[in-house]
């Protein structure tokens, strides 16, 4: 099968279970298949990231560990399973440029989106006397459930917006992230240094610059890529 033959996945027959398998245990749906090359690439790559993880936490302690493995293990874990999906999985490089012709980067953004708005809404509900912290203010009553209302319901659309590519849902991003960049300087200004703060300021600004630098994914014609 050609390279352009795997670039539409619809023409043959994808393995829903060799996706499921892989989305358990990394490698196991390839392995189950009869490709056990790809099942020992998939599981030789995981077990670099777990190494480097490691270090990484034995360096800089555990929270530079948990926010790289968070960054990297899970889209290779989703990576895996979507290559075992294939008639016949072309490869984790192979599949990687699939699904950055097919925009499924922005997609797995999406999704995380949706899962931080359910985040935040447990959070809001779990703690409902704490006040979102808004240009150096703490608001309260009414002003300060619109201020914490505002993070799940905008991620909910953002999310959505994403995983279905659409234009709007950049636009709505790039004003969200300018707030957040506002508000987070503004922060900064007034209570100095803070590691949260700082994880948040900086992931930030790395996701705006990736977003932007994908936008044309968000041209009315890109869901057609996906179809």
């Amino acid at each position: 099968m050609s390279e352009t033959d795997f670039s539409h996945p619809s023409q043959s027959s994808p393995s829903i279970k060799g996706a499921i398998l892989s989305s358990l245990v990394p490698g196991l749906g390839q392995l189950v298949r009869g490709y056990p090359i790809h099942a020992v690439r998939v599981l030789g790559l995981g077990g670099c990231l777990g190494i480097i993880t490691w270090g990484l936490t034995w360096i800089g302690g555990a929270g530079a560990g948990f926010f790289f493995g968070l960054l990297l293990i899970p889209p290779w874990w989703c990576l895996q399973a979507y290559e075992a999906f294939f008639p016949v999985p072309p490869g984790q490089m192979e599949t990687l440029k699939i699904a950055w012709q097919q925009a499924h980067d922005i997609r797995y953004l999406g999704g995380l989106f949706l899962f931080t708005a359910l985040t935040d809404l447990f959070i809001i509900l779990a703690n409902p006397d704490y006040n979102l912290t808004v240009f150096c203010t703490k608001p309260e009553g009414v002003p300060g459930f619109l201020a914490k209302a505002q993070s799940p319901t905008l991620h909910l659309a953002i999310g959505y917006g994403f995983l279905r590519l659409r234009p709007w849902a950049l636009f709505v991003y790039m004003a969200y992230a300018g707030f957040g960049l506002l508000n987070a300087s503004a922060n900064f200004a007034c209570f100095g240094y803070g590691r949260i703060r700082t994880v948040f300021f900086l992931s930030l600004v790395a996701f705006t610059i990736y977003v932007f630098w994908r936008r044309s994914c968000f041209q009315p014609a890109a869901p057609a890529l996906a179809r």
